[in-house]
């Protein structure tokens, strides 16, 4: 009588820890599920994002790639640039301080300041395009909508960026090619797996 008291109570006991074992495993799972995983591992944020110092050295290209996981931007300068502030918000004419969300494409702007001019020493234009157009095609670009020349004023270069939604981003700056040197912007396409 004994031990079949004992090995109901230890079959009791077993069967209480195997089911909150089996607890403890859905709720780490629910809890992974609701979260979820990193995009491409990706872990950017979307908060501002701030480097370097005033450059003269002029922007000469602007141009975009498609890649896997993000979209990107790249502002090629004739010379050493690492200067940028890039964040989510209403972006403005340099100079004249005219909002550029109305004639920006996309949910979402990036405001992209970099911290030298878009012409040389004469004063002369080193960019093709003039305020408010368009400094980029991002036809079939799953995050990127629009790259709108904001302007150029005392050192200073304005971009405005929109993006489908509020995404992680990331900025660095690349040596080359040459003499020149790169601000690149890389926008992710989605926040997790």
């Amino acid at each position: 009588m004994r031990i079949r008291s004992a090995l109901t109570a230890l079959v009791v006991v077993l069967g209480g820890l195997v089911a909150g074992a089996g607890t403890g495993t859905a709720a780490t799972t629910t809890t992974a599920a609701a979260t979820g995983s990193p995009y491409c591992g990706i872990t950017w944020g979307s908060g501002a994002k701030s480097a370097g110092t005033l450059s003269t050295a002029p922007l000469v290209e602007v141009r975009t790639g498609r890649h896997d996981c993000y979209d990107r931007v790249v502002f090629e300068f004739a010379g050493a640039v690492t200067g940028y502030t890039v964040t989510y918000g209403e972006t403005w004419t340099e100079g004249e301080g005219l909002p550029l969300s109305p004639y920006t494409a996309g949910d979402e702007l990036l405001r992209v300041s970099l911290q030298a001019p878009a012409y040389d020493d004469e004063h002369v234009a080193t960019v093709p395009y003039r305020v408010g157009e368009h400094a980029a095609n991002v036809l079939r670009y799953r995050t990127l909508r629009d790259v709108v020349f904001g302007g150029s004023f005392e050192g200073y270069t304005t971009f405005a960026v929109g993006v489908r939604a509020r995404l992680p981003f990331r900025v660095f700056v690349l040596s080359g090619p040459g003499t020149h040197s790169r601000i690149v912007l890389d926008v992710a396409h989605q926040w997790q797996q």
